[in-house]
């Protein structure tokens, strides 16, 4: 990594944690990416990126914000980035994917909290992440009770906006999101000093909808019989398009493809074609947490999908960009993010047509749905999701994890038999 100090001590960064953070990154980043063969000439990118994390990125942010602009940072896939980058700004994802981060968040959180919240409000309180120190506005939404109160936590650091997202999916209920779509369009005008105007929604609904389609570009890929990259490379990329620019995103993402495309017609995988097939869903995996691809994938497996938030779920559904008006593209918006199937609805019964679509789709042979510890919402909906799956005769694997490292080798214990179990 080059020399980020000066600006790292300049967003008053705990610089003797950051080095400890900096140390174990590209180890683990090593071992779980570095050792892997055949892989693309394509993830070299991603590969620079994740050795530049806090670095690069971070240096762009505060370029855009000497130039006046704003940096939102976003916690969720219901954020509408549209909005933000509509007023000249630019929305960035936040950390929350280590356990780095978990103890500072536990001395004001209590421990039986989700990980993915505990870390993040670690990062930003044990001051390690330069994303959070940069941030000008946290945008937050309503998609558990453990986040409302974190964020409540977090408003007092760095002002906050919260969107609600509504529980259901009546009429009524879009028609509620389109309202709160309308009030964090107010909210970033007047902090950003930027009208929205129906020519520059269009636009960066056209630039966030080439993002996506470049990621469905990938995810196509990975349906072919000899699988053209590992499941934990497609992660990669699609846990560092929250945070990338979307112009550049996208153009990394394609040139990706192509050169997967050229393997499929080569019939060039990197795993046997007889290699089991696995689709991962549920909760999020956000960098750096690599932990079930790496075990699933040494224990003889390939992760060919993921039905998550940092998977089909963040990219699926495009915003209609025939919107005339910036009444009608705001209904556009709404729409399309309420097309998102989390497991705060109820009933979520779309969540699981997606996972049995997915599973035909990409011909997986077995399914293993997954919730971080604490997540009472994917861990209650589990046993919809099992029951389903049994009348198809999907084999599923349910685990429940956290960021540590402590149940590894149980985890891998499961997942192996899991597999034998395919195999049979």
């Amino acid at each position: 990594m080059a020399d980020y100090r000066e600006m790292w001590s300049n967003l008053d960064m705990d610089l003797e944690k950051h080095d400890v953070l900096c140390q174990v990154l590209p180890e683990v980043f090593g071992e779980v990416y570095l050792s892997q063969q055949k892989r693309p000439r394509g993830m070299d990118f991603y590969d620079f990126v994740v050795s530049e994390i806090h670095g690069v990125r971070p240096a762009e942010l505060i370029e855009h914000q000497k130039s006046g602009g704003k940096v939102f940072g976003t916690f969720c896939v219901y954020v509408p980035d549209e909005i933000v980058f509509a007023a000249g700004g630019i929305a960035t994802g936040l950390c929350g994917g280590s356990q780095f981060w978990v103890a500072a968040g536990e001395k004001v959180l209590p421990p039986n909290t989700c990980p993915l919240i505990k870390a993040s409000v670690g990062a930003r309180l044990d001051k390690t992440c330069p994303f959070f120190r940069i941030a000008d506005m946290f945008v937050g939404e309503t998609t558990c009770d453990g986040k409302k109160k974190a964020w409540e936590i977090l408003a007092s650091e760095v002002p906050m906006h919260v969107i609600d997202i509504p529980q259901m999916k009546r009429a009524q209920d879009v028609n509620a999101f389109e309202r709160e779509i309308h009030s964090f369009i107010k909210v970033v005008e007047d902090f950003t000093g930027s009208k929205i105007s129906a020519d520059s929604l269009g636009e960066s609904i056209k630039l966030i909808n080439n993002k996506r389609k470049a990621l469905q570009r990938l995810y196509e890929a990975r349906k072919a019989a000899a699988v053209p990259i590992s499941g934990k490379d497609a992660l990669l990329v699609t846990q560092i398009a929250f945070y990338d620019d979307p112009s550049r995103c996208a153009q990394m993402a394609n040139q990706l493809s192509e050169e997967l495309e050229e393997r499929i017609s080569r019939k060039e995988g990197v795993f046997p074609e007889d290699t089991l097939r696995i689709m991962i869903s549920g909760t999020p995996m956000a960098i750096p947490n690599w932990k079930l691809h790496h075990i699933v994938e040494t224990s003889g497996a390939a992760v060919v999908v993921e039905e998550s938030c940092t998977g089909t779920r963040y990219f699926e559904n495009l915003v209609d960009e025939t919107a005339p008006t910036l009444e009608r593209q705001v209904r556009a918006l709404a729409e399309r993010y309420m097309k998102t199937n989390c497991a705060c609805f109820t009933p979520n019964s779309a969540r699981i047509d997606d996972i049995l679509r997915l599973a035909e789709e990409y011909k997986v042979d077995g399914i293993i749905d997954t919730n971080l510890q604490f997540c009472n919402l994917y861990s209650t909906e589990s046993h919809l999701v099992k029951q389903a799956l049994a009348e198809k005769n999907i084999p599923v694997l349910h685990l429940e994890t956290d960021y540590s490292e402590q149940d590894f080798e149980q985890l891998r214990t499961r997942v192996q038999a899991f597999l034998e179990m395919l195999r049979e």
